[in-house]
Parts: C-alpha cells; structure tokens; sequence
C-alpha cells in the first residue's frame, strides 16, 4: 500500500532520475547521516530541510510535526478528546473556571472554583510543572479514565473524581445575542469543521428573538477552512452570485457559487473587520461587499489570500504547500504583496501600517488607479492591493488601550486578580446576580479590585506617569474587568456584550443600520 506522499509523487508526476534535484538532496541527507562527523538525528535533519525550503518561498507554506499538526487538526475539526474544563492556572495551581456544559467532568459533579491538585495520583500543583505536560495527563482518548484530586473551598481535605474522558466540543463562535431591538449580533472566532452548524443554531435562536438585521463581527478572526467561509456566505447571497475564486500556477481556475438557498437573503448585513481578520473570514467579507450584500466597517484586514494544501507524511507531520491565490467576486487578490524567503518584512507589515498612521486616519491610506475595482450590482469603487478595506473606516481608538493598561494586561496581573477576586467571591455573586441582566444593569467593580491590581502594578514597578492616564485608564479597565466576571460567572456570550460596549467599530455598525431604516 503507498503512503499518501507516494501517492502524491505519482500524480505529479516527479522525477526521481540519477540527475533530478530530488536524488540530489537524497544522496546530501544519506552522506551526512552515514558520514558526518558526530551523530545526528536523522528526522529532525530531514524536518530542518523541509523546512528550510518552504522558508524560500512564500510566508505561508509551513512544515508542522506530528504533534502540531494534532493540535491544528483538533482546533479546527472542533473537538478534543478530554475531561472537558475550562481552566487557568492561578498560583501553580489549576483552576477551574467552568465545566463544559454537559461534559465528563460536571457529570460528575466538578464545579467551577474547584482546584485540580493531582492526576493518577501524581500531583500537578506546587510542582512547577509546565502547562504543557498538564494538558497531556489530562487528555486522553475517549472512554479511558482518569483520577483527579480535588480541593474545594469550604470542604477539608481533598474530594477524588472518577472522570470518563470524552469528546469535548471547540466552539467557534465567541458569541450571539440581541444587541438591539431587531439587530442581531454574531461574533465568528474562526473557521472551523462546526462553524456553519454553529452560526446556523445561532441564526435560529436570533431570529426567533426577532432580529431582521445582522453584525457579523469578523475582528480577529484568522480563519480557517475554505468551505465552512463558503457555506456561510452562501446564507447571504442569492443563486449563482460568486463567493471566491482561485488560480494558481498548476491549478485550473476554481468557482465558489451560492446555491440560493440561504437563510438570510434578506435584511440589513455588517460586516466587520480590522487588521487581524484574515483568510476566510476576508473570503466572507469579500463576498458580501462585491455582491453589495452589505457593508463592512473597520480596518484594512490583514490579507491573506494563499491557498494551502495539505501534504501529509506517514509519521503524522505535514506539510502546508501554498497552491494559488483566493479573488474576491471582483477580482481583487486577497494577498497583500511579499517578497519569497522575506519572513522579516512580511511579519512587520502591520507595524508599517501602525507607523505610517494607517491605523488612525483613512486620509493616510492610498491606492493607486491600478488596484481600482467595482461591486458587481451597484459599481461602487472598493480596492484591491491585499486585505479587504472596508466601507466605512473607524480608526484604532488611541485613548481605549492606555501604555499603563498593556502594561498591566502584558504582566498578566488584570487576570490574576480577577480569578483571585471571583474565586473568593463566588458564591456571593451568584447569589446576588441569578440573571445576567441584573449583573449587567447593576453590577459595579469593587475599588478593593482597582487598587490591588494598581498595587500588585507598583510592585512590578508599572504605574501611570501622571494623574491623567490614571483617569484614562480607569473606564475600560472596568469594563474589562466586568466582562471577565460574567465570563467567569456566565460564558463568553455574556463576555462580549459587555466588552462591546466600549468598541466602536460596533457603535458605528449600529449607526449606520440605525440610518439605512
């Protein structure tokens, strides 16, 4: 039986005669193996090569051993195999922060606040070990079990679970809620295997709730795969409209059409972005912006538009081969430009866009007539040159992420008092606030809690250079914290609906449905 490399070389029909660069390169790896002074180690020898040559071409080709190309594989095929938590480590100890919902271990009866001290009778807190080698006593395949010491406040000594290992399911979408009367919102982390099942349950329940207009917010958001993009433009556009297409080098033109049986055909769409949406999330964008769907709002988006094949190895590593370049329904090339083996500049292109103002003023950004393209029904002018620009610009918001806040975020000090101050208080909260409204309407964030963070800050030596960017800093460390708490308490949705009111991006978005009514 032939390994899918083999079988691959078939196909492309590849040269392995005495003179081919191929035999080359094998009688190199041969010669230095058998040869070579001191010993080497032979995989890795032939892992540096690949990886070598994919560094000569463009910045997306990769080589990803086996165990990255695991990790991948279950980021974005939504699910893993393990005790199913959400956890961080507080004081080289792990904390839960909430079970899954029906998952393995709420079955039976681990809640959040709980401390998981030891694995298989090995213990995991106050040992220094690494976050890695948690991770993998604590995964395991499906079926398989695993015992965990549990300490929890209130209760003496440590309780002990018996935990089946099951799948456990990776979300997608960060979050979806009314955000106005009639105005749905939905947020897309990336695109994954459960992406569209994902958005399509979260459509129903919206639509249900009354929303007639939707804002797709694709901030962030690096994308994934191809067809997960695909199936969800396909919601918006009517039949036969083009979605994408690609062309390479070796591969013949490819169309991505709508079916037209979309579930949101009709009604308001805002799309938005800004300079880390990439890849499908950009095909998406695309999409509804050249077939005048709707209007996208933000930033320039990152612009990637490689198209990767996967070329597996029989050991379980792969090999991620840039075969042609994704095009807008328009004809704009998503990529933005790079120079073959140039990572450096490739990787400091958003640094450029944030020294030459980009970021803050659209006045600073210019197109030449070249990259000049139009929508396909209304002919409106949108431009090509990499990234998808949007319709409506909102610049970076200079006064939102003070120096004294990055600093604070950077040392990680605003999370580890949040988990320290929900930890101890949460059985207050949850008997204070049953309902999320009542937290979100009535909750306000102790001034114990500003002050430890700004103490724990001193310490470290991070504290403002004066009075005003104290004041400055003070409005969205609040609300941050706030949304950290009702995640903590709650989930990601309730997360984003109180972090969002503080980004303008939405605001501007809720603007300009409020306009077209």
């Amino acid at each position: 039986m032939l390994c899918p490399v083999a079988v691959q070389a078939q196909r492309m029909q590849i040269n392995f005669g005495p003179n081919s660069p191929l035999r080359k390169l094998q009688i190199a790896e041969m010669a230095i193996s058998n040869l070579y002074v001191d010993s080497v180690n032979e995989q890795k020898l032939v892992e540096d090569g690949i990886r070598g040559m994919l560094e000569k071409l463009d910045p997306h080709s990769s080589y990803s051993s086996a165990k990255e190309a695991k990790a991948l594989s279950e980021s974005l095929n939504g699910s893993f195999e393990g005790i199913g938590v959400q956890f961080n480590i507080q004081a080289d100890t792990l904390l839960v922060i909430q079970p899954v919902s029906k998952g393995p271990s709420e079955k039976v009866g681990i809640m959040a606040g709980d401390r998981i001290v030891s694995v298989n009778d090995t213990a995991i807190a106050g040992v220094k070990m690494p976050q890695e080698e948690i991770m993998k006593r604590l995964r395991g395949p499906k079926g398989t079990h695993v015992k965990l010491g549990i300490v929890r406040r209130g209760i003496a000594g440590t309780l002990f679970f018996d935990v089946v290992r099951d799948k456990i399911p990776v979300k997608t979408l960060d979050a979806y809620y009314m955000i106005e009367p009639h105005v749905g919102y939905i947020r897309i982390g990336s695109f994954g295997a459960t992406t569209y099942d994902e958005f399509m349950a979260a459509v129903k329940t919206l639509k249900g709730q009354g929303m007639k207009d939707l804002i797709l917010d694709l901030e962030e958001n690096g994308g994934g795969y191809l067809n997960a993009a695909v199936d969800i433009a396909n919601e918006f556009l009517k039949k036969n409209d083009l979605i994408v297409y690609t062309i390479g080098r070796r591969v013949p033109r490819e169309e991505y059409r709508a079916k037209g049986n979309g579930q949101f055909l009709d009604g308001k769409v805002i799309v938005l972005v800004n300079e880390f949406t990439a890849s499908a999330a950009e095909i998406v964008t695309g999409a509804i912006q050249d077939q005048d769907r709707g209007k996208v709002v933000g930033r320039r988006s990152f612009g990637k538009g490689l198209v990767q094949r996967p070329i597996p190895f029989a050991d379980g590593s792969m090999m991620r081969l840039t075969i042609a370049h994704y095009y807008t329904p328009s004809g704009r090339c998503i990529q933005k430009p790079y120079k073959k083996g140039d990572l450096k500049d490739y990787e400091m292109e958003l640094d450029d866009r944030y020294k030459h103002g980009e970021l803050y003023s659209a006045d600073s950004i210019h197109f030449a007539d070249s990259l000049k393209f139009y929508t396909l029904r209304k002919h409106r002018t949108v431009y090509g040159g990499g990234g998808i620009m949007p319709d409506y610009f909102v610049p970076l918001d200079t006064t939102l992420y003070t120096r004294l806040h990055r600093q604070l975020m950077a040392k990680g000090i605003v999370i580890k008092h949040n988990l320290k101050y929900v930890d101890d208080n949460r059985k207050e909260l949850k008997r204070r606030y049953q309902l999320f409204s009542d937290f979100l309407q009535h909750y306000t964030v102790p001034q114990t809690l500003i002050d430890s963070i700004l103490a724990d800050g001193k310490k470290q030596k991070i504290e403002p250079k004066d009075n005003k960017e104290l004041q400055q800093t003070l409005p969205y460390l609040k609300t941050q914290l706030k949304a950290l708490v009702a995640r903590d308490l709650w989930d990601m949705n309730e997360y984003f609906q109180i972090i969002n009111e503080k980004n303008k991006i939405i605001s501007k978005a809720l603007q300009i449905i409020s306009k077209e009514q």
